[in-house]
C-alpha cells in the first residue's frame, strides 16, 4: 500500500486545518464544510470515502481540538454509511452537514467494544447499559449494537435515561441505559453486525489519535528548541533529543498502523490482526510517550491555557474507550 496521501486527502486535510487555525470547535468544522465532506451528495454532502474521513479526523486530533467530530464521523456517519439502506440513511444523516451529532453506544460496564454486547434486542425492544457514550444527550440519534442486532435510537425516545459522566479532557459523556425502548422496525440496520461497528470505530480511533501523538511531539518540539537553558535551546541536550526519538517512533508506528488499517478496510480486505495490533499500539505506547511531551515541557505542559493538556487528556480517555493495554493485548493474542 501507499502511505502518501493522496490528492484527495490532501485537499481534505488542507480544508480541516484552514478551519481548526481560526476555530476548534464542531460548530466551526460545519460552517466550514468539514462536516458535509462524508455525507452522501443526495444530501448535500461531497460523498468522500473512509480514507478521507479517517484523512479529518487525524487533523481535527493534530490540532488537538475536543470536538464532536469523532463521535458523528467515527461513530455515526461512518458505520452507516457501510450499513444503513439508503433510506436509512436519508433519515439519520440528514443533520449532519448543518452541524447535526450522532454517536454511537458501544462499550458496556468492563467490556470494550464487545462483539457479543450484553444489551439485548428482542421483539422489537432494547434493554441494558452502555457506557463512554460521547455527546449522547446533544445527538440526533444514537447508534447502538446489542446482543441480536445493531439498531439506531434517539436519545428522547421513551425508556432511554442519559447520566453524565466524568472524562479527563472535560468532553460530555454518558451512561446510557435502555428499559424496554421500543425500535421500530425501520430503525434496525439489516445484516448488520456488531463486530463489523466495532471495527470500523477501532480504525476512527486510531486515525484520530494519530493525529493527536503527531500533534503533541510537534508541540513539543517547537517548545524545546525555543526554550533555553544555560544559553543553549533544550532540544540540544543528548537525553532531551533521546526522549524526543522515542516519541517520534511511536508516533510513526501509529500512524503506519492507523493507515494500514484504514486502507484495508476501505479495499474490502482482512484487517481483524491489524485492527488488534492498532489497538494494543495506541493503548500500551501513546499513553507513556504523552507523558514525555509533558516532562519536556515541565511545568508549562500544567497550564491548562496551554494546548498540551487536550493532547494527554483526549488519549486517556480513549485508552479508556479501548478497554486499556492489557485487554488489547489479550486481544492481540500473544
Amino acid at each position: 500500500m501507499d502511505f502518501d496521501l493522496s490528492a484527495e486527502q490532501e485537499a481534505v486535510a488542507d480544508v480541516v486545518t484552514s478551519v481548526m487555525q481560526r476555530d476548534l470547535t464542531w460548530k466551526a468544522l460545519a460552517d466550514g464544510g468539514v462536516a458535509a465532506l462524508a455525507v452522501p451528495e443526495r444530501l448535500g454532502g461531497d460523498g468522500v470515502g473512509l480514507s478521507e474521513v479517517g484523512t479529518v479526523l487525524t487533523e481535527v486530533g493534530r490540532h488537538g481540538a475536543i470536538t464532536e467530530a469523532l463521535a458523528t464521523l467515527g461513530f455515526g456517519v461512518v458505520p452507516l454509511l457501510d450499513l444503513a439502506s439508503d433510506e436509512q440513511q436519508d433519515r439519520f444523516l440528514a443533520g449532519v452537514a448543518k452541524g447535526g451529532v450522532l454517536t454511537a453506544a458501544l462499550n458496556e460496564p468492563g467490556r470494550a467494544l464487545p462483539d457479543r454486547p450484553a444489551v439485548t434486542f428482542s421483539g422489537g425492544r432494547l434493554s441494558g447499559v452502555k457506557v463512554g457514550v460521547g455527546y449522547a444527550e446533544a445527538a440526533d440519534w444514537i447508534l447502538v449494537t446489542a446482543d441480536t442486532a445493531v439498531v439506531v435510537v434517539s436519545p428522547k425516545t421513551a425508556g432511554v435515561q442519559l447520566v453524565r459522566t466524568p472524562t479527563s479532557n472535560g468532553s460530555e459523556e454518558y451512561s446510557v441505559t435502555f428499559d424496554d425502548v421500543v425500535v421500530p422496525e425501520s430503525d434496525v440496520l439489516a445484516d448488520a453486525a456488531p463486530a463489523r461497528v466495532n471495527q470500523l470505530a477501532l480504525a476512527m480511533i486510531g486515525a484520530y489519535a494519530d493525529g493527536l501523538v503527531a500533534g503533541a511531539l510537534r508541540l513539543t518540539a517547537d517548545y524545546v528548541a525555543n526554550r533555553k537553558q544555560f544559553g543553549k535551546p533544550l532540544s540540544t541536550f543528548q537525553t532531551v533529543a533521546a526522549q524526543l526519538a522515542e516519541v517520534y517512533i511511536a508516533s510513526r508506528t501509529i500512524n503506519l498502523a492507523a493507515k494500514a488499517v484504514i486502507w484495508k478496510l476501505a479495499e474490502g480486505r482482512d484487517a481483524d490482526s491489524d485492527l488488534d495490533v492498532l489497538g494494543y499500539w495506541l493503548a500500551s505506547q501513546a499513553p507513556p510517550v504523552m507523558q514525555i511531551c509533558h516532562h519536556l515541557h515541565g511545568g508549562m505542559g500544567m497550564d491548562i491555557t496551554y494546548p498540551m493538556h487536550r493532547y494527554y487528556s483526549t488519549i486517556k480517555d480513549l485508552t479508556r474507550l479501548l478497554g486499556g493495554p492489557s485487554h488489547r493485548l489479550d486481544l492481540v493474542g500473544v
